[in-house]
Parts: structure tokens; sequence; C-alpha cells
């Protein structure tokens, strides 16, 4: 297979995630390494689409490794949603002479991936995505940083909530699933934490832990809550109709995106980008590289999406038996 494998394109798509340049970097290595060409695809499937592309050598991906963002850029592309454009996309693959694409990203990327594959284009996916929400993997890339991140800027609110004896509402990233909020929640020992996953009794999660914390003597109370639950000033609001204290309240927003991207996460986006290449040479294509109990495995692209990933709620458990 290695001796058919002459050319390649690497694409990253969807939020951008810490890491992605790691794993850009470790494709276009291990492609040179394969003496197989590497072409970059600016701005995702929107670039596929209208031919913005550039040769990708060892030096264009030098000093790359830790930076945030990803030097490919990133876009939403409506037109790829259409045949008209996704056929566009093969002419493009077609006129490069790409016999494969690796795109990094998450579910909407990899579903664009799955409609290029069926075009008879092969691609192979590598999950980055700070919400952590990719059922056929165990880890995506971005998390860890995304996490440390929150982490960091909730021990500084502390700091500040604690002297000035107040509530906290931090609204973290998490439409759909709560990964992020519930492990960022024990590290910073939260008072609450409010995820999708569990249904909100506002009573019980919120108004009675503040409760038993004022209670047991604290002064300041920390509430993280998923932006899929609602809104942190709703949520702040309602603290101050039920309870009379005062919230204040901090959305993270796009700064939990940002940042160099910690060593697990280098070390992880560069292992994925190594399997996504030899998924390739191999003949594994039309796959998502998946980590399973430590391991990196090439899953086929249907079978991948097909699968769910359930938050382990018995996180959720740690989180209370931490507030006795």
């Amino acid at each position: 297979m290695a001796d058919k494998v002459k050319r390649i394109g690497v694409l990253t798509s969807g939020g951008d995630a810490p890491g992605m340049n790691a794993a850009v970097r470790a494709v276009v290595r291990t492609a040179l390494d394969n003496d197989i060409q590497c072409v970059g695809i600016r701005r995702g499937w929107n670039g596929l689409v209208h031919s913005d592309f550039f040769p990708m050598d060892s030096s264009s991906v030098s000093h790359i490794l830790s930076r945030g963002g990803t030097i490919l850029y990133t876009a939403r592309s409506q037109e790829f949603m259409t045949p008209e454009g996704r056929d566009q996309a093969v002419a493009t693959c077609k006129l490069l002479g790409l016999d494969a694409v690796v795109a990094i990203g998450g579910d909407g990327t990899f579903r664009g991936a799955l409609e290029l594959s069926r075009l008879g284009v092969p691609v192979v996916g590598v999950p980055a995505t700070i919400d952590n929400d990719i059922g056929c993997s165990h880890y995506t890339i971005g998390f860890d940083t995304a996490c440390n991140t929150a982490i960091e800027c909730i021990d500084k609110l502390r700091d500040t909530m604690q002297s000035h004896e107040r509530c906290s509402v931090v609204e973290v990233m998490g439409r759909h699933a709560g990964f992020l909020a519930l492990y960022v929640g024990i590290a910073v020992g939260a008072t609450a934490v409010l995820i999708p996953e569990r249904e909100l009794d506002f009573q019980q999660d919120v108004v009675e832990r503040i409760r038993r914390s004022r209670l047991q003597g604290n002064t300041h109370f920390m509430i993280v809550v998923a932006e899929g639950v609602g809104s942190a000033v709703d949520i702040g609001k309602r603290i101050h109709k039920e309870i009379g204290i005062d919230p204040r309240v901090t959305v993270l927003g796009h700064i939990q995106r940002g940042g160099s991207p910690t060593a697990r996460d280098r070390e992880i986006a560069t292992r994925m980008g190594y399997s996504a290449v030899k998924a390739i040479v191999d003949g594994s294509a039309n796959s998502i590289i998946g980590t399973h109990d430590g391991k990196l495995i090439a899953i086929p692209i249907e079978e991948a999406l097909a699968m769910t990933k359930h938050l382990q709620m018995e996180r959720y458990d740690v989180l209370e038996a931490m507030q006795v």
C-alpha cells in the first residue's frame, strides 16, 4: 500500500482545540518519513471546496508544537453540506492528486469525512475537541489544556470571592456534554456542578448545597455551570432570588480554547497524527483514530460515528462526597 500513497492532505475543522498544531505537525512529518508529500488545506472543508491549499514540508511545521490554535485555520462550511459543494471538494482532491485526507476535529468534521469517503476519497479522522465528547475515543485533543485553563481562572476567582465572602457562578464550555464542567468542578472543589447529563433540581443541587456549605462555616461558594444547562447569568439571578446573596457571574467562553497545549495534549496529538498517516499507509483509511485503554486504534468511520460515550457519573458521587 505504501508505494501507492504519494500525496495526502491535512485539514482542521470545527472549533479549534489546543494540540491541533501538534497533530498537524505529526501528520506532515510522518508523511515525509514515509516519502509521502503533504498538502495543507486551509479553513477546513471550506478550503477543500475552494482549493485553498499550500504544499507543506518539515519547515512548515517547525516551532508549532507549543502553539495553540491551528496554523491551518478552521471554518464552518455551508457549501460542503450540499452535494454540489462535496462534488467540488472531490474535484479539488483529484486535481491535487490526493490519495487521502487527514481531518482533525470533532463530530461535525467526521460526518463531513464520512460523506467525502462515500464519494471515493479515503479519509482518516483525528478527534480534537475540548468537550471530550467523541463517542469512539476515550480522550480528545484539547481537553486537558481546556481543563487546566478553566482551573487556573477559577482558582484566581476563588481568591477574590473568599476575600469578599461572595458566591461565584462560572460558566464553562459544554453545550451537550458535562465532561469539562465535572472534571473542573472536582479539581477546584466546587460547591455545585451543573451538567447537561443530570436533570437540574435547583433546590437540591444549588440552594441546599450553598446552605449546607454555609452551615459548615464557609462564606464563599463556587458554582460551576456547563453552558448546556443554561445561562450562568440566569442561574446567578435565581440564586439571588432564592437565597438573597448576590453572586458574581463569570463566563469563561473562548479563553478555554486558547493557550499553549499541555504535555498530555502535545503527546497524544503527536501519536494520533502519526497513527493517522500509518493507517493510510497500511490501508486502514476511512477510519477515526481513537484512544482505548491507553492504546490508539483505527475504527471504521461508520462504526465510530455510531458509538456513544457516557459521562462517568461516579465522578459526581466523588464531588458530593467531598462536600461533607
